[in-house]
């Protein structure tokens, strides 16, 4: 059985998973350590970490190393959130990491965590036929997702974690209560968004997550007698966080035996979540017991079982279909371009020497090459690019959205050009891919350019140096024809071949 370890580096504290994977693929846990490193406690007000922070973090991930020697873990991947995402010395804290324990740590995304929380809980609540609301709040952001049995819908992170309150909002330690009243205030203010997040569905479930989630679920027993600690209503939150507002840090510590490093983000995880239950207008939240350290074995699981790809390609399409849903694209022909454009693809494997990655790459780029027009038609490419900067897609990471954007942007008009900013920031390789990719959705969307999914299907045929497609649909079309002439020459030059089409 192989053994593996996921180690989730928080903004309040690290986490290591160690567990082994059965023959039915399930991982048990063979250990857990939790480390209570803050690096959050000087990034989310002086925007880097401390000497002592980050003495402390590499210690905590020596002690990492010894218990993966101990298990004789056969894999292990460390992911950091929020903290580590903000602070302007992260490479520093990650070099002295590798250099002392040999484990990389990996800063994701929000998108890319909420996909981890999601992939966690779906093994433990049923949301077949259901909308669920999930909240994760830690000590940098709260990540809020809808998700239904089909994957998740949309994502977003609010930067109102409970340690970022606590050390952005006030002197926490001299004045608790006019900091509280501040958080409230501050996470008054951002209802708005999530409201605007959450839409108009209706949630059926919410589902809570992440250290702070699970001690108000122990709560529920400690303070209002309780039996269980995975469910909590509206009203024992609205209990629990009078109880916690009527004691000090110090009595919290006393009285409710929470941890130091807990005591004080309680209260503003308290607020938070009882916020989003108000908007979200559900009564009760459903505690999983499970978070990003699950999520990222899950994940390792399906990728050491050769499993991964398939499962996210479907979440980022059907991610990439609620983006273009959102910019109101004309989605018949959206489809028809990526399906033409995955076509290709397959069909030139000799000429691009591309894989499966940048495959689901340009079949996204086929999808939403056309949202710009959202914007004004005018050089909609231009917009497009713009939204898929400011649009992440659940599955992809930053650098894969780049690739997106830019394809996406080619697709008409000029073609590549050093002086272009978003090109030129890329890597030698990730522009190479970009021409490429954008030769093939040039042709594609050319086959389409009435947007009446004429052509059916296509052949190819290649004797170097000449690349015919022959087509095959309703009527003579010869407007496509003309198109895939007219569009071919990015195509010939970054293949080095003379384009033609057949009849």
């Amino acid at each position: 059985m192989p053994i593996l370890a996921a180690i989730d580096v928080g903004s309040n504290a690290m986490r290591l998973a160690v567990a082994s994977v059965d023959a039915d693929r399930a991982p048990t846990f063979l250990e857990v350590i939790r480390e209570p490193v803050r690096l959050g406690e000087d990034v989310f007000t002086k925007g880097v970490m401390g000497e002592e922070t980050i003495d402390t973090a590499v210690a905590a991930f020596e002690r990492f190393r010894g218990a993966l020697d101990r298990h004789g873990v056969r894999w292990t991947r460390a992911v950091a959130t929020s903290a580590m995402r903000e602070a302007m010395n992260r490479d520093i804290l990650a070099d002295r990491i590798s250099q002392a324990s040999g484990i990389d740590v990996e800063v994701i995304g929000a998108e890319e965590e909420a996909r981890l929380i999601h992939l966690a809980v779906r093994t433990k609540v049923s949301l077949k036929n259901r909308v669920g609301l999930l909240v994760d709040i830690g000590g940098g952001s709260t990540e809020v997702t809808l998700a239904s049995d089909e994957g998740i819908l949309s994502a977003a992170s609010f930067n109102m974690g409970s340690v970022r309150l606590l050390r952005t909002l006030g002197d926490y330690k001299n004045d608790e209560r006019r900091v509280h009243q501040l958080i409230r205030e501050y996470v008054d203010a951002a209802q708005q968004r999530i409201r605007r997040e959450i839409g108009g569905r209706h949630i059926d479930v919410c589902i809570g997550t992440g250290g702070n989630v699970e001690v108000l679920g122990e709560l529920r027993k400690e303070i209002l007698g309780k039996d269980r600690d995975t469910t909590l209503s509206a009203g024992d939150l609205d209990r629990i966080l009078k109880k916690l507002l009527a004691l000090t840090y110090a009595e919290r510590v006393q009285e409710l035996q929470l941890r130091p490093d807990r005591a004080d983000v309680i209260v503003p995880a308290a607020i938070i979540l009882r916020k989003i239950l108000q908007v979200g207008g559900v009564e009760d939240v459903e505690i999983p017991r499970v978070g990003l350290k699950d999520g990222l074995l899950l994940d390792m699981v399906e990728e050491f079982y050769g499993e991964r790809r398939s499962v996210r390609r479907e979440q980022v399409i059907a991610t990439a279909m609620q983006v273009g849903r959102k910019y109101q694209f004309d989605e018949q022909h959206a489809v028809t371009v990526s399906h033409h454009a995955v076509q290709l693809f397959d069909a030139t494997r000799d000429l691009h020497n591309l894989g499966i990655e940048q495959r689901i790459l340009l079949e996204v780029a086929g999808l939403l090459h056309d949202i710009g027009t959202f914007i004004s038609a005018s050089d909609h490419h231009k917009h497009t690019q713009y939204l898929l900067q400011m649009t992440p897609i659940v599955g992809l990471s930053d650098a894969q959205m780049a690739v997106v954007g830019n394809v996406a942007r080619y697709h008409r008009r000029s073609q590549p050009k050093p002086q272009h900013e978003a090109y030129q920031a890329l890597s030698s390789k990730e522009r190479v891919m970009v021409s490429k990719l954008a030769a093939l959705l040039r042709l594609a969307d050319a086959m389409d350019t009435e947007h009446a999914s004429k052509v059916r299907g296509f052949d190819v045929e290649y004797k170097k140096p000449k690349f015919t497609l022959r087509l095959d649909g309703e009527g003579d079309l010869l407007l496509e024809k003309w198109a895939l002439t007219k569009k071919a020459q990015m195509f010939e030059e970054v293949f080095n071949v003379r384009f033609a089409v057949a009849g």
